[in-house]
């Protein structure tokens, strides 16, 4: 059974009042011993997320129920057969929204104009939260206002920024199936609008699972593998899943603020210490990352960081002995 107790809750609205430096330093160790946290009072209306959260469900319901059954049928059936292929899927209907550099929305089919419309705006007001968030967290590591939204720029001059629209129906078989294997964020900051009626996410915690609890008109928040390069290891991306329930539809929107593709990605050098023998993170171009991500998604995050450490290393020797 995995623990709750102790997951870190904060209150944003502390943070207009006397209360803000309790409220900054319950958000730094947040980011620094979990990786993850929940947000409330975070500026955007409980009317527009109630109103996302009924069409999203509508969607699903009308759209995509009657082809999730199908391919459950056929999961199930391939992973009684193969339980090592069952290993290997997620039990999840998702569909990809993205809003920048350039959005999609307009192309993605079975979307209502009105479903549209409320996803531009939801996406807008969670793109001027994560850009805060972000400046909340340069001020807790001593970083100049903007540090982190810039490094995401890129020399394209706008972050990558998408959503991830997932549901997780009942699954009559959990203990062959997940919900969604385990795994670290390969981005930047990401912002979670999940159920609050049906759970099943769970970070890794000092060798246990620990349950994020449903939390009524809360945002979810986790660090990805970039945040963790830039701030050289302070904040670090943690591994979480999906476990799949037997009972309730468990909807989840989740929103990835990233670096551009072309952003430049490295320690920020005032986190770096110059007693340092060594930088412990490497620097690399985010798309190249991705690109190694993409196949490793399931996987521990070190051997891709150090994958390009050893580039590196690669590439200094080639200059040296030319």
């Amino acid at each position: 059974m995995a623990r709750t107790s102790t997951f870190p809750v904060i209150n944003m609205a502390l943070l207009a009042g006397e209360e803000r430096p309790e409220a900054m330093a319950q958000l730094h160790d947040a980011c620094e011993n979990w990786g993850f946290f929940e947000i409330l009072n975070h500026g955007i209306s409980t009317e527009v997320m109630d109103e996302v959260e009924k069409m999203t469900k509508d969607h699903y319901k009308r759209v995509r129920e009657q082809r999730f059954l199908e391919f459950a049928s056929k999961t199930l059936k391939d992973g009684c057969d193969d339980v090592k292929k069952a290993e290997k899927l997620d039990w999840e209907s998702t569909f990809f929204v993205r809003h920048l550099p350039e959005s999609n929305i307009a192309d993605i089919p079975d979307l209502d104009d009105d479903y549209r419309r409320l996803m531009k705006r939801f996406a807008a007001e969670l793109e001027t939260l994560a850009e805060r968030l972000l400046d909340l967290l340069c001020e807790n590591l001593g970083l100049e206002k903007g540090y982190l939204t810039q490094a995401f720029r890129g020399p394209a001059g706008a972050p990558t920024f998408g959503t991830k629209v997932s549901s997780y129906p009942p699954c009559p078989r959990p203990d062959l199936v997940k919900g969604l294997r385990a795994h670290t964020d390969a981005g930047g900051i990401i912002l979670l609008f999940q159920d609050d009626r049906v759970g099943g996410l769970q970070l890794l915690k000092d060798g246990e699972w620990v349950d994020v609890p449903p939390m009524r008109h809360s945002i979810v928040v986790n660090l990805g593998d970039q945040l963790e390069v830039i701030t050289n290891g302070r904040y670090k991306s943690v591994m979480h899943r999906v476990v799949a329930q037997t009972d309730g539809n468990r909807m989840s929107i989740a929103s990835f603020y990233n670096p551009g593709s072309d952003a430049v990605i490295s320690p920020a050098p005032a986190l770096v210490k110059e007693e340092e023998a060594g930088v412990a993170y490497p620097r690399f171009v985010f798309e190249d990352y991705m690109k190694l991500y993409v196949s490793h998604k399931f996987e521990a995050k070190e051997p891709r960081f150090e994958a390009f450490k050893s580039m590196e290393t690669e590439t200094s020797n080639r200059i040296a002995i030319a």
